[in-house]
């Protein structure tokens, strides 16, 4: 019976380490998160540390590849993978077995190292979760290149330029309004949302993240003195968009570590919008995406963009770009849209 333990400890840790390292490729080269690819690369390792408080000799001794009467057994379709999130799924039901078979095995002798495999499990679970909503929020923002900001407390106009903005080509569209009774808001949020499901748009909430999930939106930005990121994310029912406004490599570097989807960076330019707030300049942005390359992370440049200064902030290092009065107060929104997503798109073809 000792024999036949041993090698099932030896067969789900080997397992368990292969599975952990998909999860931990799949962050590091699909998702491009240093953040997520550090705590896969730590369950691995803290995996492999339990292990080692057993006794290697006997593990290793045990192992009878030849004998082993499972080596070539698979059922239809067993290792077939249509894509790299194929992989990673598999990876993690893998991984989460193993440590359950791990955790079983290792009681009946050893039981503190039981209870650490079993601890690694849930924090498995978490992290796939955490995985799964990242990479869903990550590409649907992937696809923004064109951000319009709505800046009103009129339903009618919010409507009207949600149409208009649609019309015209926006990728994501942002309904701020600061100054409305909570159910005209909500009511006002649910049609904005299914202008923009209907035109396959992005729809973002500003601040509360509450009204986006009742909405269904698909994400919430919000300030720096707003409902923290961690609360706004237990209140999703579905992978949420979250994006945060950051002024400055301080912030900048909190929220990374926050695990947003994106940040907003700005103000690049003073704008009226934003009154009060003292415009962060091109170097920002250029030191932002630097600092943002290797997390993951989205951004958005925002503030007092125009026409006439977009490819100064595309050049900065720039992706998307925000924009609200320089369309939004035009006669034609819609051409207006036009041209700005002509200039990004002419840019990122060179």
């Amino acid at each position: 019976m000792e024999r036949a333990a041993n090698r099932i400890i030896d067969a789900n840790f080997n397992r368990a380490r292969e599975a952990s390292r998909v999860m931990e490729e799949f962050c590091r080269f699909v998702l491009n998160s240093s953040l997520l690819t550090e705590r896969a690369k730590k369950l691995r390792h803290e995996l492999s540390a339990s292990i080692g408080r057993l006794d290697a000799g006997r593990l290793i001794s045990s192992r009878d590849t030849l004998g082993d009467v499972g080596v070539g057994k698979t059922v239809e379709k067993q290792l077939t993978r249509g894509n790299l999130n194929d992989c990673f799924t598999a990876g993690c039901k893998r991984l989460t077995e193993a440590l359950r078979a791990l955790a079983e095995v290792i009681r009946i002798d050893n039981e503190p190292v039981a209870a650490t495999i079993e601890k690694l499990r849930y924090e498995a679970y978490t992290l796939e979760k955490d995985i799964v909503i990242f990479s869903d929020t990550s590409a649907k923002f992937k696809r923004v290149g064109l951000y319009i900001v709505i800046t009103s407390n009129l339903p009618a106009e919010v409507i009207s330029l949600t149409y208009k903005c649609a019309a015209g080509g926006a990728d994501c569209i942002q309904l701020r309004a600061k100054d409305v009774e909570d159910d005209r808001f909500f009511a006002l949020a649910v049609e904005f949302v299914k202008i923009c499901k209907d035109a396959g748009i992005v729809s973002v909430i500003n601040d509360r993240a509450d009204i986006a999930v009742a909405a269904e939106a698909d994400g919430v930005h919000l300030g720096q003195n707003d409902l923290p990121v961690e609360q706004a994310r237990k209140l999703q029912l579905a992978p949420l968009i979250i994006g945060k406004s950051t002024h400055s490599l301080k912030q900048l570097r909190a929220a990374c570590a926050e695990g947003l989807t994106y940040v907003g960076l700005g103000p690049v330019f003073a704008t009226a919008t934003k009154s009060g707030a003292d415009a962060v300049g091109l170097e920002y942005v250029t030191q932002a995406t630097e600092v943002l390359a290797d997390t993951g992370v989205g951004h958005v440049a925002i503030g007092g963009i125009t026409p006439d200064n977009v490819e100064r902030v595309l050049d900065a290092g720039a992706e998307s770009i925000a924009v609200c009065s320089a369309v939004t107060h035009t006669s034609d929104p819609a051409a207006a849209c036009r041209a700005f997503k002509e200039k990004i798109e002419a840019f990122r073809k060179d």
